[in-house]
Order: structure tokens, then sequence, then C-alpha cells
């Protein structure tokens, strides 16, 4: 017996081995060139990241934003935008695994759930600095290659097809014809 004589079938593809997910809320701390008087606006740009497999159950995700700050200095009658570029490391936990993976060689996808984004930005108490806290959010997938066993059909569908039609293989052709060329729907 030879191993197409079997019902079943050894498939290897690829598939989700692995996925995660984390919040993370950060502080950071910004010295602007002069001391602010308040806070006029803040906002995050240019999110730039990436990830890697850190161990069996870690992803880690690098990246870096920028935090612009909008404050009024010298008794509220100047303006500046002070801008500071971030860099980060989350670790993310993978929350569900799957052993079976066949290697070590895996394909690490990242998602961004929620872009970073300021929470809060308010003047430190020495008044030198702006506190600003960041969220962030990211779900991540591990690809990996796996083996799926699929049972097959001992006879081919086109055969079982023949065998339970109403019609033979040519009366069902030519009927199908007529109904076309009559306008019939079936």
């Amino acid at each position: 017996m030879t191993f197409l004589d079997s019902d079943y079938r050894e498939i290897i593809t690829k598939a989700v081995c692995g996925r995660g997910r984390k919040l993370t809320k950060s502080d950071n701390h910004v010295s602007p060139s002069h001391k602010p008087s308040s806070i006029l606006g803040c906002w995050v740009i240019n999110h730039r990241y990436h990830a890697k497999k850190k161990t069996s159950d870690i992803v880690e995700v690098h990246g870096t934003y920028d935090i612009n700050i909008w404050y009024s200095f010298n008794d509220n009658t100047k303006t500046e935008v002070v801008t500071e570029t971030v860099d980060y490391c989350d670790e993310v936990k993978l929350s569900n695994k799957d052993e079976n993976c066949l290697h070590d060689d895996y394909e690490v996808v990242v998602k961004v759930i929620q872009q970073p984004n300021c929470l809060q930005c308010k003047i430190e108490k020495q008044g030198n600095q702006i506190a600003v806290e960041i969220e962030r959010e990211f779900e991540v997938k591990v690809i990996g290659e796996t083996k799926v066993n699929v049972r097959v059909s001992p006879t081919r569908q086109s055969d079982q097809h023949k065998k339970h039609s109403r019609y033979g293989e040519e009366e069902t052709r030519e009927s199908g014809k007529d109904d076309f060329f009559k306008g019939k729907r079936r």
C-alpha cells in the first residue's frame, strides 16, 4: 500500500502559530528651550515600528515616534513648538501558542490597534520640563509551517455527481441550453 492509497493526506502549510496583544502607557519628559507658561497642544506623528521574535513566547516591537508640543512662554506672550523623537521597545507576550510548528523559521506580523496618542500633557512642578503620557496598542501574529491532516474521498467528485443526478449527463446539458435560450429560470 502506498501513501496514495491512504484515506488521509498530510498538507504542510503556513498558519498562525501564536498571537498576542498589548496596550502600553508610557511617560515621557520633554525639555523645551524656554520655561513654559502653558500647554497649547500636543500631538504624536511619524510613527515607525517593526517586530521580531525574541523568545518562544515573546515578540519585541521596536519603534519611534515624534512628540510635538506647542507651548507658550514669557508669561503667555510668545509661543514655540518643541519636537522630541522617542524610541521604545514593547515586549508582547504570546497568549495563544501552537507548539506543533515544524521549524524555528517564523514570520512575525504586527498590527497597530492604537497609534501612539497623547493622553495627558502637563508642565512639571519644577517648571522646566513637560510630562507627556502616551498610549499605544499592538497585536502580533507569529506565522510558521505546520502539518494538517485531511481525509481524502475515495471517489472523485464528478463520479459522485453522476451517480446522484436525476438526468443523464447529455440530458442535463441539453435541457440547460433550452432553458437559457427560452429565458426560463430553474
